[in-house]
């Protein structure tokens, strides 16, 4: 049995997967209702699970009756040095999804940490918020902490802040404080508004310091807390509204729990 290919990104998702993300049951239960002719698209009987339906644009329906659309899912989680942000890794390495296991279903994450960098990572099912969050001219604040080698003096916190030349770029910290200083190395507070890419390690590149530890411990309003590496929580509507109130955003209804 083969399924039609999709031809574009988006809310395309084979017929079972579909009922199953609108709340209409598990997809072992939506692949029976399907064989068995209950299950229409657009009015029409479709006995083929496998097939693609954009839920943005088509109607199931199942006995007469449209399947409620799920509400928004949205996480917060914990990432770990190690792992990879990306779905599949050619090279193997472990990524977010296959921390998250079942629950990745359906999400993206919201920006990306590199390889060595840790901390508070967003996924979410709703898009309108990931766009949002990443479009550059909404300057949502992430922030770190930074261990980098070296003592880092106040006139270098200065540069950071007045901004500093990178591969043809000026970049700029919002905000750096200082929290710990020692001939070996230096530990900062840095705030970012525009989340380039590799920012925090091309600012402190650009100063001769290198980073040897980094953690994203805000985002936005949602701060990353005492959850553990590799862990993760739901985040609820109302804190997606008091995280970010310039937006209407709509955030999962459930609970928040560790993973």
């Amino acid at each position: 049995m083969t399924a039609n290919k999709p031809n574009r990104p988006g809310r395309r998702v084979q017929l079972h997967r579909a009922l199953s993300k609108l709340g209409a049951g598990s997809r072992a239960q939506a692949w029976a209702w399907i064989r068995a002719g209950e299950v229409c698209v657009d009015g029409r009987p479709v006995t083929d699970p496998l097939t693609w339906v954009d839920l943005d644009r088509q109607r199931v329906t199942r006995r007469g009756q449209a399947a409620a659309a799920a509400p928004p899912t949205t996480l917060a989680l914990h990432k770990p040095r190690g792992v990879v942000t990306t779905r599949r890794d050619p090279e193997g390495r472990s990524t977010v999804f296959d921390l998250l296991g079942g629950e990745a279903e359906g999400l993206v994450a919201v920006g990306r940490l590199d390889l060595a960098t840790s901390g508070l990572l967003i996924l979410t099912t709703d898009t309108r918020l990931a766009d949002w969050i990443t479009d550059p001219q909404n300057e949502t604040p992430r922030v770190y902490v930074a261990t980098v080698r070296g003592r880092i003096t106040d006139a270098e916190v200065e540069r950071l802040l007045t901004g500093v030349s990178s591969r043809g770029e000026t970049l700029a910290a919002a905000e750096a404080i200082l929290h710990k200083v020692s001939s070996r190395e230096s530990r900062l507070m840095v705030m970012l508004r525009e989340g380039r890419n590799r920012e925090v390690r091309r600012l402190f590149e650009a100063i001769a310091h290198e980073v040897t530890r980094l953690k994203r411990v805000r985002l936005g309003g949602l701060e990353l807390g005492d959850l553990e590496p590799g862990k993760w929580r739901e985040i609820t509507r109302a804190e997606i509204r008091r995280a970010f109130p310039a937006i209407v955003a709509s955030g999962s209804g459930r609970s928040g729990r560790a993973g």
